[in-house]
């Protein structure tokens, strides 16, 4: 397996969410990662959410990444589809000032109707960045086999529940919602590319440059 890196220099990373928790579920882990660094700008944009839980999402993203912020379009939940045209335009006006080294995205084969919305217009909002699509478990069982991981140690991996827990209180009676679940998830992913615990991402187009120095 081959390593790539993100490069030492400025890295600034938007994150797309459907939904507030989205964003944490899907990449949080990553999130932490992304927070050792002393050069990241994150910003975390959702298409829908309620007063209530936006206040959630703000709090949530900024214990993942101290000083990220977040952008909600306050769209109906469950129904992106129906306003297709108006996601569109939300996401075109953020792209207008934000032009992002890194988007993280759901997946464009989601089996959720509003993640795989978004997961699609990722990459033609955003044709200049790298645009990793993240996975969120769900009882449709889509999970599939990822190309790219980011792995990190248990601690990390604690952390990222830990922090999921506080920063979405609205959630926690949720059936589905619970430590074996986040943290099972990781380790297999972390066994998929010999880390402890892991994110997997999928990408569909991805520009390498070989040169060195």
């Amino acid at each position: 397996m081959i390593g790539l890196e993100l490069g030492s220099g400025p890295l600034d990373v938007v994150c797309l969410g459907a939904h507030p928790d989205d964003v944490e579920i899907g990449c949080g882990g990553t999130l932490l990662r992304l927070a050792e660094r002393d050069d990241v700008t994150v910003r975390a944009v959702l298409l829908t959410g309620t007063e209530d839980r936006l206040g959630e999402a703000r709090a949530a993203l900024d214990s993942f990444v101290p000083g990220s912020k977040v952008d909600c379009a306050g769209l109906p939940d469950g129904r992106l589809p129906a306003v297709w045209g108006e996601v569109k335009e939300y996401l075109e006006q953020v792209a207008e000032h934000v032009r992002p080294d890194v988007v993280l995205a759901p997946r464009v084969d989601d089996a959720h109707q509003d993640h795989r919305l978004v997961g699609r217009l990722a990459s033609t909002v955003w044709r200049d960045s790298l645009v990793l699509h993240y996975e969120i478990p769900k009882w449709d069982g889509d999970l599939s086999a990822p190309t790219h991981y980011v792995g990190f140690d248990e601690a990390t991996a604690r952390r990222k529940v830990e922090l999921l827990h506080a920063g979405y209180p609205s959630q926690t009676g949720r059936d589905w919602w619970d430590d074996e679940l986040f943290l099972g998830l990781m380790r297999v992913r972390g066994v998929e590319c010999r880390s402890r615990y892991a994110e997997g991402f999928y990408a569909s187009k991805v520009l390498i440059d070989p040169s060195v120095g």
